[in-house]
């Protein structure tokens, strides 16, 4: 009698193993770590940069897209470092890939070309 519910135990368990995990939204890559870096002022933003174009082409290799606000973030990097083209070309990524930040990108916009 216990071996029934035993075995119905372990057969359940097997099974579960086997069900295929849900593929994440987003390829967050090291942005995370860049973005707490960024903040706490531990790397310079040369190394950020190469850290997210890395993470892109990670995303890229296993047809993911990256996380709101990684765009965003990069554009920033790029202005902090004097790349005007780049900046643009990466807050209007952002507003394309996500168009509820096309309001905030645009604010960025606008004071990035102030300076």
């Amino acid at each position: 009698m216990q071996k029934a519910p035993i075995a119905l135990l372990l057969l359940s368990a097997s099974l579960t193993a086997c069900v295929n995990q849900p593929k994440p939204l987003y390829h967050w890559g090291s942005y995370q770590t860049q973005v707490y870096e960024r903040f706490e002022q531990q790397s310079d933003p040369q190394a950020q940069i190469a850290a997210l174009e890395e993470s892109i082409q990670e995303a890229r290799a296993i047809g993911a897209d990256v996380p709101p606000g990684f765009h965003a973030h990069l554009g920033l990097l790029y202005a902090e470092v004097g790349k005007a083209d780049q900046v643009r070309q990466q807050f209007e990524t952002e507003k394309t890939l996500f168009p509820e930040s096309a309001t905030y990108m645009d604010f960025l916009m606008r004071n990035f070309a102030k300076k």
